[in-house]
């Protein structure tokens, strides 16, 4: 499971509204890449495939797919707005180890 927090649904539904998106879901993945050699995406989407899962939490669909669901279980997705240090922060417990950068992660 995915947990997306109070503040990060507030930002995902704002940045849906403002780039005129509605009724989207959102897409949390892993791709290879960053300075850990994992990264962490995240995408809106209305659509969901045969190898997705769908966690629900309120009025935000979060969407993963089985591949990624495997590093990202357990994942909490935060967000905050400070000027130094802010946007979204992911807390993976299966990452060993993670980047300054707060977006790659090794497992």
């Amino acid at each position: 499971m995915i947990i997306v927090t109070e503040a990060a649904t507030k930002e995902i539904r704002r940045l849906a509204q403002n780039s005129g998106q509605t009724d989207v879901m959102v897409r949390f993945g892993v791709e290879t890449g960053g300075c850990s050699g994992m990264q962490y995406s995240m995408d809106f989407t209305q659509q969901t495939g045969a190898r997705d899962r769908v966690f629900n939490q309120g009025d935000l669909a979060v969407v993963c797919n089985e591949e990624s669901l495997v590093y990202l279980d357990g994942l909490h997705v935060d967000y905050s707005d400070k000027l130094v240090g802010g946007g979204f922060r992911f807390h993976n417990p299966n990452a060993r180890r993670s980047c300054g950068c707060g977006t790659s992660f090794r497992l």
